[in-house]
C-alpha cells in the first residue's frame, strides 16, 4: 500500500501487457507458467519486451475474451486503489478471428463498465495505431475509433517498434487525427531519437509516451514545459527496455526540476511485474523522488488526463 492519501492516477497503461495471470489462464484454459508472462532480467531491448505481448493478444481475439479483459483490468485498478485510470490498447491486433473494429472496442467498453459500476474506478480507453500497420488500416481504425470519443474513448497513440519506425512516417496520418478534433499522445523517445518527441509535438501531440531521449536536450526539454506537454513516464519498464544505459542515467528528477509536467505509470504490470505502489517505492529509493514530488506527479496527471472535467474537479478536490 502507498502511504500517501491523494488521488491515484495513471496515464500509460496497455490492457495486454496488464491482464492478470487468472484472466489470461481462464482465457487459455491452461496454467500458465510466470516466465510466460513477465519479462526477464536480461532482457536486451524494447524489441525483445514485446515478444512479450503474443501470448495475452491470443485471448483478446473474441467479444467474450475482450469483455473479460476490460473487466479484469478494472478489478486489478481497484484492488491496487487507484481512482482513475487511461487504458490503452490496440484494435488491429485483435483482428485475426474476424471482429470488426467497432466490435472490439465496444467488447473492451463493456467490461471496463462493468467493472467500474462494481468497483467505482473511472477510466478512459487510448486506442493505439501501430507503427507496424499500414496508413490505410490505421486511419480506418482511427475513424471507427472516433465515434467512440466521449463515450468511452478518451484518446489516441502511435504504438511499437519506435527504433524500426520513426515519427516522420506518421506525420500524415496523426495530422489527419488531429484535424478529426481526436485529442493523442505518441510513444516517442522510449528507444529513439528526439526528433520523435518534436515531430509528434509538430502534428499535435498533448502528451508523450516515455520522452527519455530528449533527457540531454535543453530546448527540447523547454518546448514541453513550456507547451504543458505530459510526459507519461514509465521508469521499471523504461529500464527493462534499456530506454537509458544505466540506471543512474533516469531522467525523472531532471525532468520534474526542469518544470515538465511528468507523470508516473506503469506501462505494462504483467510484462514488467510492477505495480503503482512499486513504481513509486522504487522511484523514492533510487532518485530520491520526495513525496511532495508524487502528489505533484498524481497533480499533473489529473491536470493533462483526458478525463471529463467533472472527474477532474472531483480527483482535484480530493488533494
Amino acid at each position: 500500500m502507498a502511504k500517501y492519501k491523494m488521488p491515484r492516477v495513471e496515464l500509460h497503461c496497455h490492457l495486454d501487457g496488464s491482464l492478470s495471470k487468472g484472466c489470461i489462464e481462464e482465457l487459455l484454459g491452461r496454467t500458465v507458467a510466470e516466465e510466460e508472462l513477465g519479462v526477464s532480467p536480461d532482457c536486451r531491448d524494447l524489441a525483445q519486451y514485446l515478444e512479450k505481448f503474443d501470448l495475452p493478444l491470443s485471448v483478446l481475439q473474441s467479444e467474450a475474451g475482450l469483455k473479460r479483459a476490460g473487466y479484469d483490468f478494472i478489478q486489478t485498478m481497484h484492488n491496487e486503489h487507484m481512482d482513475y485510470v487511461e487504458v490503452r490498447f490496440a484494435p488491429l491486433l485483435s483482428m485475426q478471428k474476424g471482429l470488426a473494429t467497432d466490435k472490439i472496442i465496444a467488447s473492451v467498453i463493456d467490461g471496463l463498465e462493468k467493472g467500474k459500476n462494481e468497483y467505482d474506478v473511472e477510466y478512459g480507453v487510448i486506442v493505439c495505431a501501430m507503427r507496424h500497420h499500414s496508413y490505410e488500416e490505421n486511419l480506418a481504425m482511427l475513424k471507427a475509433a472516433r465515434e467512440f470519443l466521449g463515450n468511452g474513448v478518451c484518446g489516441a497513440d502511435l504504438a511499437g517498434n519506435e527504433a524500426e519506425y520513426p515519427m516522420s512516417e506518421f506525420m500524415g496520418l496523426f495530422r489527419e487525427v488531429h484535424r478529426l478534433g481526436f485529442p493523442f499522445t505518441i510513444h516517442a523517445g522510449e528507444c529513439g531519437n528526439v526528433k520523435n518527441i518534436t515531430d509528434a509535438i509538430e502534428c499535435g501531440a498533448t502528451r508523450i509516451g516515455h520522452g527519455i531521449a530528449m533527457r540531454n536536450d535543453e530546448a527540447v526539454m523547454k518546448l514541453c514545459a513550456d507547451r504543458k506537454i505530459g510526459v507519461e513516464m514509465c521508469p521499471i519498464s523504461n529500464l527493462q527496455t534499456k530506454a537509458v544505459k544505466d540506471m543512474s542515467e533516469y531522467p525523472m528528477k531532471q525532468f520534474l526540476d526542469k518544470k515538465i509536467m511528468v507523470t508516473v505509470n506503469t506501462d505494462n504490470r504483467t510484462v514488467s511485474t510492477t505495480t503503482m505502489d512499486k513504481e513509486i517505492d522504487f522511484i523514492q529509493k533510487n532518485y530520491g523522488i520526495t513525496a511532495d514530488e508524487i502528489v505533484c506527479m498524481m497533480k499533473n496527471a489529473v491536470e493533462v488526463s483526458w478525463a471529463d472535467e467533472s472527474v477532474k474537479d472531483r480527483l482535484m478536490k480530493m488533494f
